[in-house]
């Protein structure tokens, strides 16, 4: 079964950053549907209020209803 789109207010961005995880809407990040990886990293660092660089490694994903996933590389082996 697909998954529908939710609401913009209701997507969120799940962020694993410095051994800690947090649920953030989006629309507190100021991010949407047409932000590419780099403008969510630099949304985020601020939200964070850390320096962009320390985002610039980490891998976005987008999920089918709306959602985004912002984490370290996984290292593998």
């Amino acid at each position: 079964m697909a998954e529908q789109m939710m609401p913009m207010q209701a997507r969120l961005i799940h962020v694993r950053f410095d051994g800690k995880s947090w649920d953030i809407a989006l629309t507190n990040v100021d991010v949407g549907e047409g932000s590419n990886d780099h403008e969510v990293r630099q949304a985020l660092a601020r939200y964070l209020d850390v320096p962009a660089g320390k985002l610039a490694p980490y891998v976005v994903e987008r999920h089918a209803n709306g959602n985004i996933t912002v984490r370290p590389e996984a290292v593998f082996g």
